[in-house]
């Protein structure tokens, strides 16, 4: 589990689009906070704090402390909404969390051993990464920052799958429940494959035609030739 991770929140009494835009020009970002059989709490907070925040991997999947006035009430992270274009957070989704209430969160992966890899190191083979992060359920307490996935002893052809992660107490993979042609593939080690791009019908016979044309450079030069030879 990280350390401690407060994000300061105000009540937000203006909604609709107009009101988001102006607190957006103001430096602020429109959130609700929802969940935990409470009704939905608009709130707002400030800009740049909260950038700062979401430069911590720990923070997308880690239990958070929203604090409204003097009160403050244990959260996830449920989404994001970004500008396109820019650096920008338009909208906040956090989900309160009760200590009985198992959760669902996106927790990061973290690859260990890839440069030492038997399929790498050995068979000359490459990682392929099928996914970043994985969907977790489990209580709050037993929520993991991220899961450890070590592929030093991996060889080339060779996958390791959902089911084969090594999870930490009390953590589960829904995913895994919906049957075994969900239980996809995390990381592989595969041979790299050197791609022949073949001429389309009638480019060959064109670059040969062109090779066959003389150039005014050709016809300058025999006709030297020829010159050279009648004196």
């Amino acid at each position: 589990m990280s350390n401690k991770i407060e994000l300061l929140a105000e009540d937000r009494s203006d909604k609709g689009k107009g009101a988001s835009r102006r607190l957006r020009r103001e430096g602020k970002v429109p959130a609700i906070l929802y969940g935990g059989q409470r009704e939905p709490r608009a709130l707002v907070m400030d800009h740049d704090s909260l950038l700062h925040h979401l430069e911590n991997e720990a923070v997308y999947s880690s239990i958070l402390t929203v604090t409204v006035d003097d009160k403050s009430q244990p959260c996830v992270l449920k989404d994001l909404q970004r500008h396109p274009a820019r650096p920008r957070i338009l909208h906040v989704d956090l989900q309160r969390v009760l200590d009985d209430v198992e959760i669902r969160v996106r927790v990061p992966v973290h690859f260990l051993g890839e440069e030492s890899a038997v399929g790498v190191k050995e068979e000359g083979g490459v990682i392929s990464r099928h996914m970043t992060e994985v969907e977790v359920s489990c209580l709050p307490r037993y929520l993991p920052e991220y899961i450890e996935v070590d592929v030093s002893g991996l060889a080339l052809d060779e996958s390791i799958t959902l089911s084969e992660l090594s999870l930490p107490e009390g953590v589960e993979i829904p995913q895994l429940a919906q049957g075994e042609e969900f239980d996809q593939p995390v990381v592989a080690i595969h041979r790299v494959k050197a791609v022949v791009i073949e001429p389309e019908e009638g480019e060959e016979e064109a670059a040969e035609e062109s090779a066959e044309v003389p150039t005014i450079k050709d016809e300058e030069e025999e006709g030297g030739e020829e010159k050279g030879s009648e004196s």
